[in-house]
């Protein structure tokens, strides 16, 4: 029989696998019912993962409703890339690169660079960053950066709708490679960095343009 914790674990991965799919999207509320079906476990679980979830803002308790994707903000996405620009460089310099990593990272690059829509695009660029993380040692940081990753998806989904955007950080993506074969890791984490950084900051301007026109609908 399978442990509370690891029943738990299995639904937040489920939920989380959704939200990456798109599956689930901004303002749709949960169906727990409906999910416990599907995964064939009780309510009990399921509302224990979404607890989880709520504490990382990828869910939000509504009254009357349960639980729901909440709505992006400006403050949110400043908060959200500066931590993730913070975890990985925390994540790089508790990792040990081998000539293997470095050969399976040029591969995924490719893949990437071979991904046409901004959808393939974003989802190929976060599985190149996760790569990156592979041989980070601490359990902990592998589960914060996951649950971010679920977040920024919604942000990149709909602010960053042009594919050759993320040809802009192909540059800084081959030169972390060029780093780590250089043994540089300090260099490569700072690189990787930037890279979350110059996404955060487009990120956030499309959002404050978007306000900006709101409010000119909205004001005569």
């Amino acid at each position: 029989m399978k442990s509370k914790h690891i029943i738990r674990n299995t639904v937040k991965d489920h939920l989380l696998s959704h939200i990456k799919s798109g599956q689930l999207t901004i303002d749709k509320t949960i169906n727990l019912a409906k999910l416990a079906r599907t995964l064939k476990v009780s309510v009990t679980p399921i509302r224990e993962a979404l607890s989880q979830l709520e504490q990382s803002r990828i869910v939000k308790a509504v009254p009357n409703r349960g639980f729901v994707i909440p709505e992006l903000s400006l403050t949110e996405a400043k908060d959200l890339y500066n931590t993730m620009a913070q975890l990985v460089v925390l994540a790089m310099e508790d990792s040990q690169f081998t000539q293997q990593t470095v050969q399976q990272l040029k591969q995924e690059l490719l893949l990437l660079q071979q991904a046409h829509t901004h959808i393939s695009r974003m989802q190929s660029r976060i599985r190149f960053h996760q790569f990156l993380m592979r041989d980070c040692s601490n359990r902990i940081l592998h589960s914060l950066i996951q649950d971010l990753e679920a977040k920024i998806f919604f942000y990149e989904q709909l602010y960053i709708t042009d594919a050759s955007f993320y040809e802009q950080v192909d540059n800084q993506n081959e030169s972390i490679i060029r780093a780590i074969e250089e043994n540089n890791v300090p260099t490569a984490a700072l690189i990787l960095k930037m890279n979350w950084l110059n996404v955060s900051e487009h990120i956030k301007n499309k959002l404050i343009r978007n306000q900006k026109i709101s409010y000119q609908t909205i004001v005569p």
